[in-house]
């Protein structure tokens, strides 16, 4: 399954395409992407991960967060779009319901 890391390794161990940085995010969706940011993070929190597993998912976690905060990014500027278009500044009167 492509959101799981190290799949066909033992626990704790990266895969290769993880080490050299060949990885990419191409076919997670967010929510995926920050799946496997959490996992890295604890992993590499509890200590279990060795010196160049560490460096290799520190690389990886990077590539991570800036998949997600793309993703994030997008998702503000259709937010902001859809706002435009459909919130509109109102007069004081027509929040209170009164109309001139």
């Amino acid at each position: 399954m492509a959101g799981d890391m190290g799949a066909g390794n033992g626990p704790g161990e990266m895969t290769d395409t993880a080490s050299t940085g060949v990885a990419s995010c191409d076919g997670l969706n967010f929510e995926q992407a920050l799946e496997q940011l959490d996992l890295l993070v604890r992993k590499m929190e509890s200590g279990e991960l060795g010196l160049d597993e560490s460096i290799a998912a520190y690389r990886r976690g990077a590539e991570l967060a800036r998949f997600c905060q793309g993703k994030l990014a997008v998702a503000e500027q259709e937010i902001q779009k859809l706002d435009g278009e459909i919130l509109k500044s109102l007069a004081p009167d027509d929040m209170r319901g009164t109309s001139a």
